[in-house]
């Protein structure tokens, strides 16, 4: 029997969502193992002036527990 445990974090980059998912994804591999899925639970930007100067991602990250 597999048990799954779900963390939540958040993670951003000042190059897109996608980007902001991946280092989010990346930095909890550095520490946690068996990761076997993600799910954006929310997205943001940050805004100066009329640029997007930041992109924010809420994410929902499974692991498989020991």
């Amino acid at each position: 029997m597999s048990i799954a445990k779900v963390i939540e974090i958040n993670a951003s980059s000042p190059v897109s969502f996608d980007d902001a998912v991946k280092k989010g994804i990346a930095k909890v591999g550095e520490t946690v193992n068996n990761l076997q899925g993600a799910w954006v639970q929310e997205q943001k930007v940050v805004i100066n002036g009329q640029n997007i100067v930041e992109y924010r991602v809420n994410l929902k990250v499974t692991f498989l527990v020991d």
